[in-house]
């Protein structure tokens, strides 16, 4: 029986991020300090590369890891449900192969019929044949009695092939952060007045402003809106299931947040209402709102939405690998509702935030909050619905 790993590497990458963002703030309180915006300067192209997109970066390399990890757990139970044992065990020189492929297939560290079976199921190209080798090997495993033939034509473990994390994550990258861009466009936050953006129609006015993602400007619910397109083009074009993906996503998703808000560390930027409070972070005059230049210390609100992402990763991760427990699409609830909640809690300490007009009205409520709301009420919603089907 093909068992998955007692302790996760990712647990390592996850551990040395804490450390490395703890280590980084302590030394930002005590020397009062934040280090330049730019990471790297390539002088040939006069182009700076910035901290906020390394953090970004390496955010979501981390969550599609533990989204990758996840689906592999996924497809070993339904492995192991589907296989029997004693087979996986066989050798696979019972197969009767060729020298040639018996070897090609033992540097690939597949030595039984369960390593053989596992990798085919989620695609024969991967086993490192060419066409010849694949159609040899699939002859072979069609005479073998106790093999099910379905199994080589549309394995039940083929829809959590990790493969599918790292082939899908342009689709889910790209239209996020269209979705991410339009999204800030139609509700840009007051600081964007630094460089002409006082309404929607300043970024038309100014086109070039519509895609010059250095000046800032990304929503997350756009983000979420536009990843899930890509999510749900990528499902539908390999015949996988969106919402079971969708339940990983939003575990990726977290932990991807604890370190992408980090980049706002390095910007200046997301902090709250002056405190003087000992973990208050220290912004210079130039990233001040000019209403507070006067102060020095705010409260870190990236920080804190950091810190609840960390926490709703935790719970999801948890939940996650229990999965049996629960119903497709709980998992992305809970995400949405997680951070809905987080958002919410933190429109209270935020300054640079849009507030919600309704024609000449205006409501003492951000934006950001009335969707959270929104949001949270329609994945709760959705999941009453669900589980009111799955009883009835």
């Amino acid at each position: 029986m093909i068992k998955k790993s007692k302790i996760e590497p990712y647990w390592v990458l996850i551990g040395l991020a804490i450390l490395v963002t703890a280590v980084i703030y302590l030394t930002h309180l005590i020397t009062g300090q934040t280090p330049d915006r730019v990471a790297i300067h390539i002088p040939g192209l006069n182009f700076d590369i910035y901290w906020y997109g390394i953090w970004i970066t390496g955010g979501i390399a981390l969550g599609a890891y533990v989204v990758s990890r996840l689906a592999r757990e996924r497809a070993l139970a339904s492995f192991n449900k589907n296989v029997p044992a004693k087979l996986q065990h066989k050798p696979l020189s019972d197969l009767a192969l060729p020298d040639e492929i018996q070897q090609i297939l033992t540097k690939q560290k597949i030595t039984t019929f369960g390593d053989l079976l596992l990798r085919w199921g989620f695609n024969p190209r991967g086993l490192g044949l060419n066409r010849e080798g694949i159609t040899l090997v699939r002859q072979q495993l069609e005479k073998a009695p106790e093999i099910d033939g379905t199994w080589l034509v549309d394995a039940p473990w083929r829809v959590w092939d990790p493969d599918h994390t790292w082939n899908g994550i342009g689709w889910a990258l790209i239209l996020g952060v269209i979705g991410a861009r339009l999204y800030h466009v139609m509700t840009p936050s007051p600081s964007m007045a630094a460089v002409g953006i006082h309404s929607p129609m300043d970024y038309f006015r100014h086109p070039y402003q519509l895609i010059n993602l250095r000046n800032g400007g990304l929503g997350i619910y756009g983000g979420i809106a536009g990843g899930a397109l890509g999510l749900w083009i990528y499902t539908r074009k390999h015949r996988l299931p969106t919402i079971g993906w969708a339940d990983l996503a939003g575990v990726g998703m977290a932990l991807g947040q604890f370190l992408g808000r980090w980049g706002n560390f390095f910007n200046q930027e997301l902090y709250g209402r002056p405190t003087t409070l000992p973990w208050a972070v220290t912004i210079d005059p130039i990233y001040r709102l000019p209403a507070y230049s006067e102060f020095s210390r705010f409260h870190p609100a990236f920080l804190y939405e950091s810190l609840w992402n960390l926490f709703a990763f935790f719970v999801l991760l948890t939940l996650a690998r229990r999965f049996h427990k629960l119903l497709t699409g709980d998992l992305m609830a809970l995400y949405l509702v997680f951070y809905a909640v987080g958002r919410s809690l933190l429109e209270t300490v935020r300054l640079d935030s849009r507030m919600l007009n309704l024609g000449s009205l205006q409501l003492n409520m951000a934006i950001a909050t009335f969707v959270s709301i929104l949001v949270a009420l329609a994945a709760i919603i959705w999941r009453l619905i669900a589980r009111y089907r799955a009883t009835a």
